[in-house]
């Protein structure tokens, strides 16, 4: 009998005794091994993460944590800003309700939580573009970064675009549910589906079942979302990333350009860049084993390339 998602992970524990309270939690198996926080993206919350992707990288003996950035899952929602629409978030220059450097070194509060003093780093989506950022804002506390499905981190603005499917941007746009339990449940299917491989068959039958375990609200919370994705970065470009970087990438994403995984490849020195076939915006437990291996590689050559000292 497999265990119970509920018995897979710790409690609930919150990080930060500021305004910002975010909340994390950690895998169970594979306790002792090295320490990996996972980042998630735009508006979802942790338990995005398939269990079953954390379970294969315990089995690469990983200590696996997953947190909820601010203004998602059980994290601190901020007060509202005029921006209600995450393109327009992107696009203009209204009022921010924080800054990136601010989603970035939430990261680390939470790794202090931990008592971390150093962890390897996965994020996907927004979450690939908060690691990238970590290992440039913070990089003695970085073993090594993976950035899956993400757009370079250094970018904003209209040149985001470039890299980003409009036809999909469009559809979510036109994604409308009321704000219940059953919402949240028909969000996050029909959100499934439009991130889905469309050379892969969609398994709604699945898509239900885990909308159903995780009916995550900020899914279809444009106001959140807006003020994630409108977290502007002031530091420096992703050339001056020193960590041992890992880029990934579905081959077939509905969302963002596979041109946006070369770009960030070519530009992190010596990072690696895997293509991952019939993978879309999401983790699907085909590419499981392919993240897993990659992730567990990266972190061995980390152990040739020593921190950086603090200060």
């Amino acid at each position: 009998m497999s265990p119970s998602p509920s018995s897979l992970w710790s409690p609930t524990r919150w990080a930060g005794d500021g305004p910002v309270r975010l909340a994390y939690d950690r895998f169970t198996e594979g306790a002792g091994g090295e320490p990996l926080l996972v980042a998630t993206g735009l508006g979802a919350n942790r338990r995005w993460v398939p269990d079953g992707l954390c379970r294969t990288l315990a089995g690469q003996g990983f200590a696996v944590a997953r947190y909820d950035q601010r203004d998602g899952g059980e994290s601190t929602r901020l007060p509202p800003v005029s921006t209600r629409d995450p393109v327009s978030a992107l696009l203009t220059r209204h009022p921010r309700a924080y800054t990136a450097e601010d989603m970035e070194d939430d990261a680390v509060v939470v790794m202090n939580a931990l008592e971390w003093p150093s962890a390897h780093l996965l994020g996907f989506s927004l979450g690939g573009a908060v690691v990238q950022r970590v290992a440039l804002r913070h990089p003695d506390r970085v073993r090594s970064l993976t950035s899956m499905a993400a757009v370079p981190a250094d970018i904003a603005g209209l040149r985001t675009m470039r890299y980003i499917r409009m036809g999909t941007l469009a559809r979510f746009g036109r994604l409308r549910f009321p704000d219940t339990r059953e919402g949240a449940v028909e969000a996050g299917v029909a959100v499934s589906r439009l991130l889905a491989s469309p050379n892969r068959p969609f398994d709604e039958a699945a898509a239900r079942a885990a909308a159903e375990r995780n009916a995550d609200s900020g899914v279809h919370d444009r106001r959140a979302q807006s003020r994630q994705i409108g977290a502007r970065w002031h530091g420096p470009p992703i050339c001056a990333i020193t960590r041992p970087a890992l880029v990934l990438h579905g081959a077939d994403d509905p969302l963002v350009k596979p041109r946006a995984a070369r770009a960030i490849a070519a530009r992190i020195p010596d990072a690696r860049l895997i293509l991952l076939p019939g993978v879309g915006h999401d983790l699907p437990v085909s590419a499981w084993d392919t993240v897993a291996t990659a992730i567990r590689a990266l972190a061995d050559t980390s152990r040739d390339r020593p921190l950086p000292a603090t200060g």
